[in-house]
C-alpha cells in the first residue's frame, strides 16, 4: 500500500470538496477524478467517513506545520507581519469554506466534533509559544496570562467557526473574521514597545 498514493487521494478528494462541497461528492466521482477504480479506493479507505477523517487530519497537520514555521523566524515582530498576511490569503482551511462546514456540521457531527477539538488544541498550543516568544523579546505584556490568552482566542475562533451563518447573517466572511481578530488579539497583548512597532 503506498502512502504516496493515499495521499494523492486525500489531496485529490479534498479539491472536490472544497469546490463542490462534501455532501455532493460520492466515492465514484472521486474514483472517476483519480481515474481509478472502486476497489482500489477501498485498498485505501474503508469508507467516505474515513477518507474524511484523513482529510481533516491532512488539514490540520497542513494548519500545524505553517504555524510551526512561523516560529522558526525567531523574530515576534516577523512573525505578526507573516501571520496577518496569511490570514488574509489563507485558502485551503477547511473552516474557510463554508459549504464544507455546514456539510460537516449537518451530515459528520462526529468527525466535525473531533475536528473542532484537534483545531483548538492546535491553535492554543502554538499560540501559547507565539507569546512565550513575543515576551522574551520585549515585545509582549510581561503580564499576561499567556495560557488563558491562547485558550481565549482559539476558543473565539472555534465558536465563530460553529456559528458560520451569524457571521454570514450580519454580511461578513471567515477572511473578515480572522483579520480583525488578529488585529484586536495583537493590539491586546502588546507592550507599549510591541504597539510602536506594530503602529509603524
Amino acid at each position: 500500500m503506498s502512502e504516496d498514493q493515499r495521499s494523492h487521494i486525500i489531496k485529490t478528494a479534498g479539491e472536490l470538496f472544497f469546490r463542490l462541497g462534501i455532501r455532493s461528492v460520492s466515492i465514484d466521482d472521486i474514483c472517476r477524478e483519480l481515474g481509478m477504480s472502486k476497489k482500489t479506493f477501498y485498498v485505501y479507505f474503508e469508507s467516505k467517513d474515513a477518507l474524511i477523517e484523513q482529510m481533516l487530519q491532512a488539514n490540520i497537520d497542513y494548519m500545524s506545520g505553517k504555524m510551526k514555521n512561523l516560529l522558526e523566524l525567531r523574530d515576534f515582530r516577523q512573525l505578526v507581519k507573516v501571520f496577518l498576511k496569511r490570514q488574509e490569503a489563507e485558502k485551503n482551511d477547511v473552516r474557510r469554506v463554508p459549504q464544507l462546514v455546514y456539510d460537516l456540521k449537518k451530515y459528520y457531527p462526529r468527525l466535525f466534533a473531533d475536528f473542532q477539538i484537534k483545531c483548538f488544541e492546535t491553535q492554543k498550543n502554538y499560540i501559547m509559544q507565539y507569546l512565550e516568544q513575543g515576551v522574551a523579546q520585549g515585545l509582549v505584556r510581561v503580564n499576561l496570562n499567556i495560557e488563558l490568552t491562547a485558550v481565549l482566542f482559539a476558543k473565539i475562533h472555534s465558536d465563530a467557526i460553529q456559528d458560520f451563518e451569524v457571521i454570514e447573517a450580519h454580511n461578513h466572511n471567515m477572511h473578515q473574521l480572522a483579520h480583525t481578530a488578529m488585529d484586536v488579539f495583537v493590539r491586546g497583548v502588546l507592550s507599549e514597545e510591541g504597539m510602536k512597532l506594530f503602529e509603524s
